[in-house]
């Protein structure tokens, strides 16, 4: 997964004695109203409120700032843009960037909320959305509009976890559209397993609440934008008053430090528990990029540095209400919950007809039902002890 390199550089990005002054966390500065003693310093704060000086709350305390540093560095951008969850740096990030006749491009198997955005809030302000087959390369040239402004991935896909070919898309956007911004949803990455950035992506977004929170605790977004859109981003941002509290952009940047431990682990056992998941007879396809079975497994072992803990597996055969309860229920080491990228384990479930009904294009291509899994930090052996029983509650 990571080097020593980069497991530097989550210790220790973001971590000038500016922002721990003496410390060794970054220090916890709640404030709405930041106080100047002179004009000269109110002048000179305002001057510099885009650049890191102290201005006012909501562009940021030196906690902010902490993380927004930390997050430019580990991707490689111009600067981070901190919202209150995945979902708003996924909205805001578009938004920034689009106006009335407008036309976007996105993946058929984004996140859902996401595809609920462009299909309910952005047909309202006359900005049309065209779906893709998330498998697509560089035949999306094809779909490029004159008025097409974002190009929206995310890559392993949502639930069914395909890889896209991302530097076959930016090649082929960029000869058609030179200025479309190309954003990507780079949560399953962490920001840290696939730089975006450094494969022309303009702006990664991530749900920071998985994987840099850590604990399943705290919700928070991010957006690190390259310098060609760092300013619009910033700016737009700000405008539409998106921002976090700080004990929240503290508690990203202290998840952080543990960050590339707890992936490692994450990736250990989750692949440990697919190669186990690959041999169960019921099983009839694992999505875990990390294997060759899984769609665009050729672009991941070419473009990721390694993988996370979340994948899914689909079944031989579609489960009934029933059957689907008694399987669900009675796990001991999974619980049923929305979200991942905490240290538990989770488990959750969706019928064909279920996702087909989520994927604007491209469609799903089995029968039977999907579980999704995300693989915590409990030992090894006791989830696929679980795993096993559920599979003996099937053949029941």
């Amino acid at each position: 997964m990571a080097t020593k390199k980069i497991d530097t550089a989550l210790i220790n990005a973001g971590r000038s004695k500016r922002y721990t002054q003496g410390s060794v966390n970054s220090v916890i500065q709640r404030a709405s109203s930041l106080v100047f003693d002179t004009v000269a310093d109110k002048k000179r704060a305002t001057a510099g409120r885009a650049q890191g000086e102290l201005f006012y709350g909501r562009r940021g305390t030196l906690t902010h700032f902490s993380l927004q540093e930390a997050m430019t560095e580990l991707e490689n951008g111009a600067g981070c843009a901190l919202y209150p969850c995945g979902a708003a740096a996924v909205s805001n990030a578009i938004l920034a960037f689009v106006e009335a006749g407008d036309h976007l491009l996105m993946s058929g198997a984004v996140y859902e909320p996401t595809q609920d955005f462009c299909s309910k809030i952005l047909s309202k302000l006359n900005v049309t959305t065209t779906f893709f087959d998330h498998c697509i390369g560089s035949e999306i040239a094809e779909l490029v509009q004159p008025n097409t402004r974002v190009v929206f991935l995310e890559s392993p896909a949502s639930i069914t976890m395909e890889v896209q070919d991302v530097p076959s898309i930016v090649k082929a956007v960029r000869a058609k559209a030179p200025d479309a911004v190309i954003m990507i949803d780079n949560t399953w990455a962490a920001g840290v397993l696939f730089n975006a950035l450094d494969h022309g992506v303009d702006i990664s977004i991530q749900a920071g609440t998985k994987y840099l929170i850590g604990h399943s605790d705290a919700m928070i977004g991010t957006a690190v934008a390259n310098a060609r859109c760092w300013d619009q981003l910033r700016e737009n941002s700000y405008l539409m008053g998106q921002m976090v509290d700080a004990d929240t952009a503290y508690m990203a940047s202290r998840g952080l430090r543990t960050l590339g431990t707890r992936l490692r682990q994450h990736e250990e056992s989750a692949l440990q528990v697919a190669e186990w998941l690959a041999q169960q007879p019921a099983v009839a396809r694992v999505n875990h990029p990390a294997l060759s079975q899984c769609k665009g497994h050729e672009y991941w072992r070419r473009d990721f540095s390694g993988s996370s803990g979340l994948f899914s597996f689909v079944l031989k055969k579609k489960l009934n209400n029933d059957q689907l309860a008694n399987y669900l229920d009675r796990f001991h080491h999974f619980s049923m919950a929305y979200s991942w990228g905490g240290y538990e384990s989770l488990i959750l479930a969706n019928q064909p007809e279920e996702l087909a009904a989520i994927r604007p294009a491209g469609g799903v291509d089995f029968d039977g039902t999907l579980v999704r899994l995300h693989i915590g930090l409990e030992h090894v052996e006791d989830l696929i002890a679980d795993l096993a029983a559920g599979f003996d509650r099937l053949a029941q």
